[in-house]
């Protein structure tokens, strides 16, 4: 099989994170892998494995206006085909709506069979009108578009057009591969307070609910003094954060180290694994904590950890936007040893729910699936 992945970088991200696993899987399975990102390899959080292609077309970058807005984009979609016209796959996969867009329209005419990839649920990260209306022209032209979880495969069909809709779960691979930056847990576990670690894992913004978490911790803090909580990412709401950590005088008990690559070693030094985010696609740290063995607290969204974490089963689901069910999970799980250790025990069945070579091969299937559909239609 040969297979071009179009992604716009390979910054710290879900959708990234998901497109280095499945081109590393694949590539050892002796596929002919190419990565077409629009930014340069200097960018790159995430490390591609020997033997994966990368075409960086370095043409990201934000337009001064909508008539630099289109002629850009249309010299992306240019780029694509270039590309992809230079390598033939049998398949273009796309990530992400603009990503999908573009790798569509990129595929006309070509005898490319492109396929689409959500990787949030739509409703929750609305799109500029002019890219709404090319996603409803182009998803009905994609072979397939998949998506996360049934709430968001049913809102692609009914909101896009797209005509075939499957269900494709991240990967999580285990262990974890580590990258840069390296920053090993005890130096900054060492000066906090406490030798139980609570642990979150997100960019530093408003949909991941750290706030809240901050509130939480503060009101759990002096029932619970052996605890202390590490978030780990980086993002706009640093400065506000730190402050409402001061505010609540969590200093010395809470620590913010930024983003960090070594991200199971992290994992491996929690106790309690919490995600406190106002919506998921479908929460790949979630699912890497619980992999890792540690029990979680998670935030019932719409979309996301309901279908990864089994409630009284490897952690506990609080409902959404109830301060007190937050406050109330995380301080059964911070105060019961042994319902921590019952979750943990349970938690690494995560490793076989959604390990890479299932779901990579489900990816597989819909490729030989797709491809048989088309070759029928060409011979009539």
């Amino acid at each position: 099989m040969k297979i071009c992945l179009v992604i716009s970088t390979l910054q710290s991200g879900g959708a990234e994170r998901v497109a280095t696993t499945l081109a590393n899987h694949w590539v050892q399975k002796g596929w002919c892998v190419t990565v077409v990102t629009f930014a340069s390899v200097g960018g790159d959080f995430y490390t591609l494995g020997q033997g994966v292609r990368r075409v960086s077309l370095n043409c990201i970058g934000e337009s001064a206006g909508p008539v630099a807005g289109l002629k850009n984009n249309l010299m992306r979609v240019f780029a694509v085909r270039r590309a992809l016209m230079a390598e033939m796959p049998d398949v273009a996969l796309g990530f992400m709506p603009s990503m999908n867009v573009i790798c569509g329209l990129a595929c006309l005419g070509t005898g490319i069979c492109a396929v689409g990839s959500e990787h949030t649920h739509p409703p929750m990260v609305p799109l500029a009108q002019p890219w709404r209306s090319l996603r409803r022209l182009i998803y009905p032209r994609l072979a397939a578009v998949s998506a996360l979880t049934e709430s968001s495969a049913a809102w692609v069909r009914e909101n896009t057009g797209a005509k075939h809709v499957p269900i494709m779960p991240n990967p999580i691979p285990y262990p974890l591969p580590d990258g840069e930056p390296t920053v090993h847990p005890n130096t900054v576990l060492e000066n906090l307070g406490g030798d139980r670690t609570l642990l979150a894992v997100g960019r530093l913004a408003h949909l991941k609910g750290f706030d809240r978490l901050l509130d939480a911790f503060a009101r759990l803090r002096e029932r619970y003094p052996e605890w202390r909580m590490v978030i780990l990412g980086e993002g706009p709401l640093r400065g506000e954060l730190s402050e409402q950590s001061r505010r609540l005088e969590l200093d010395g008990h809470v620590a913010m180290p930024g983003a960090v690559g070594n991200i199971g070693a992290w994992y491996n030094a929690a106790d309690v694994y919490v995600m406190t985010s106002q919506f998921e696609g479908f929460g790949n740290t979630l699912a890497e904590a619980l992999s890792y063995g540690v029990p979680s607290v998670a935030v019932d969204c719409e979309t996301g950890p309901r279908e990864i974490l089994r409630q009284e089963v490897d952690g506990l689901l609080v409902a959404q936007d109830n301060p007190q069910a937050l406050v109330d999970g995380l301080g059964r799980l911070m105060g019961d040893p042994e319902l921590r250790a019952r979750c943990a025990r349970r938690a690494t069945e995560v490793r076989q729910r959604f390990a890479v070579e299932r779901i990579a091969g489900q990816w597989e299937a819909l490729f030989a699936e797709l491809l048989e559909s088309a070759k029928r239609e060409e011979n009539g």
